[in-house]
């Protein structure tokens, strides 16, 4: 091999402000898109399990479509079809912001959501009926008894798999780069096309995908083992 590294171009001068900031853009748009994925998904799963059938049959098309459509198909969509699906003042107002990001959050949130619903589903239904059958004896509405008695206990389920889908939103953030959001695959392919240096940025931006990981998924852990030593006291 005649290829010589040269790890400095990468870690130095500009090209190591476009990494800091595909960082920043990467975890910006991982962290909404899972914020809203966790409270859509919520919705969606208490929605299919009160037994009214437009709530059930609309939970239940909402998770097929978009668990089984590729990602980046949705991406696409999103971006260049929304134009067609959203009323003009709401497109007005997306164009007021960074649409390309806006884009890369939605289609993000609506793909995980679909995943996440049914991670929260399964974790309810993991609950004995019995305590439900309670709370609503104690005087409690259908979504108070969900609120209070049956999704805490839910949530502290189905914390490993939440991991997994958290982690996943965040390596498929980088397919948001096809739309043109600046994170951190963007700025890597940009360090490339302008050093050409391929090899030295994406080992860089691998290595912190790998770091981001790692870390949500320590954090993560490291609260559940927490939270269930104190709940457990």
């Amino acid at each position: 091999m005649n290829y010589k590294f040269n790890w400095n171009v990468v870690l130095s001068g500009e090209y190591l402000d476009w990494i800091i900031q595909g960082v920043a853009v990467t975890c910006q748009i991982s962290a909404l898109s899972l914020l809203f994925s966790v409270i859509i998904g919520t919705a969606l799963a208490v929605m299919r399990l009160t037994g009214f059938r437009p709530f059930v049959w609309f939970t239940v098309a909402y998770t097929e479509f978009f668990r089984n459509t590729p990602l980046l198909v949705q991406i696409f969509f999103w971006y260049f079809g929304s134009e067609g699906l959203l009323p003009r003042p709401v497109m007005q107002w997306l164009y007021q912001w960074d649409f390309e990001f806006v884009a890369g959050v939605i289609a993000l949130t609506v793909y995980t959501s679909a995943f996440i619903a049914e991670e929260i589903r399964s974790g309810i239904n993991s609950i004995p009926k019995t305590q439900l059958e309670a709370s609503r004896a104690c005087g409690l509405s259908f979504v108070q008894a969900m609120a209070y008695v049956i999704l805490p206990q839910a949530f502290r389920i189905i914390i490993p798999p939440l991991i997994s889908q958290s982690l996943n939103l965040i390596k498929n953030s980088s397919l948001c780069m096809t739309i043109g959001v600046a994170e951190l695959t963007y700025m890597a392919r940009q360090i490339e096309s302008y050093s050409f240096r391929g090899f030295e940025a994406f080992t860089v931006s691998t290595l912190i995908y790998l770091f981001i990981s790692l870390l949500v998924s320590f954090a993560i852990t490291q609260y559940n083992k927490h939270f269930m030593r104190t709940v457990s006291y």
